[in-house]
C-alpha cells in the first residue's frame, strides 16, 4: 500500500469518526491541541501525521488509536 493510500484511508477514518461525533474541525483541533488547519490537512491527507498525533487525535475523539487504523 502505498503513503499516499494510507494517508487517504487514515483521513477519511479521522473525517469519519470526527462527523459521527458532531465535531467541527476547529473543535477536533482544540480537543487535540494541534492547531485548527492541521486537522484539514490530515483529513484531506496533506500531512504525513507522527505518532504523537495520531495519539492525540484519538483521544481527543475518544477511541482507541486502533480504530483510527482500522
Amino acid at each position: 500500500m502505498s503513503k499516499k493510500t494510507i494517508s487517504i484511508k487514515f483521513g477519511e477514518k479521522v473525517r469519519e469518526l470526527r462527523v459521527s461525533k458532531n465535531l467541527s474541525q476547529e473543535q477536533l483541533a482544540d480537543l487535540a491541541n494541534v492547531h485548527r488547519t492541521y486537522i484539514g490537512m490530515v483529513e484531506r491527507a496533506e500531512k504525513n501525521i507522527t505518532l504523537v498525533n495520531i495519539e492525540k487525535i484519538s483521544k481527543a475523539l475518544n477511541v482507541n488509536i486502533i480504530e483510527l487504523l482500522k
